[in-house]
């Protein structure tokens, strides 16, 4: 495991990309979020229009802690994870509110996880935490840049734990990744992240 960096800010936001081998590792890792976690969690997951408010449904039904689907002008509270819709990039706006539009896809994705890491790393700047999970392409790298200029706190999956170790291993080899963690570590990394 490589760390770059253990020492970090005070976390008030954590953000989330995933692609291919998502779902799982998402309900792995959102299931185990307590439900008095303490700060809001934004998730990016490549899914086709009309999936991603069912998978929010299932996550939000085994978890302990609040799952929805984002709408446009969500106010932004604590103890929910958001999940963008498909068809729809999610950003974080200054006014604590969420943004969704429909800009041209980003490495062929909408929702694209950069617009998501990119928009919230303006906003939280070095009390965010970025993670990149499995995934084909390099969607999150460009974000993970972002939040570490900005002084946030950035893990990858490790590629033992990937579906495909695509996504996470371009985040990695952006050089800005603080930690690198197996799947089964990273709710435990994000909960100990906050709590500090």
């Amino acid at each position: 495991m490589s760390d770059m960096n253990t020492s970090h800010n005070k976390i008030n936001a954590v953000v989330i990309g995933a692609s291919t081998g998502g779902p799982k590792a998402l309900y792995a890792v959102i299931t185990l979020l307590p439900k008095d976690l303490g700060v809001p969690v934004f998730v990016v997951q490549h899914m086709p229009v009309g999936f991603t408010k069912a998978f929010a449904e299932r996550l939000n039904s085994n978890s302990e802690i609040t799952v929805v689907e984002a709408k446009d002008k969500d106010d932004i509270v604590k103890n929910v994870v958001y999940m963008a819709p498909g068809g729809y990039h999610m950003e974080v706006g200054s006014d604590k509110k969420i943004h969704l539009n429909t800009d041209p896809p980003i490495w062929g994705v909408r929702p694209a996880v950069d617009k998501l890491f990119i928009s919230s790393s303006k906003v939280y700047k070095e009390n965010l935490m970025s993670v990149v999970l499995t995934g084909m392409g390099k969607d999150g790298a460009n974000g993970t840049i972002e939040v570490k200029k900005n002084g946030g706190y950035t893990v990858s999956e490790h590629e033992s734990t990937c579906t495909i170790y695509g996504m996470p291993k371009a985040a990695f080899e952006t050089g800005m990744v603080d930690k690198v963690l197996p799947l089964d570590e990273i709710s435990r990394e994000i909960i100990n992240a906050v709590k500090i």
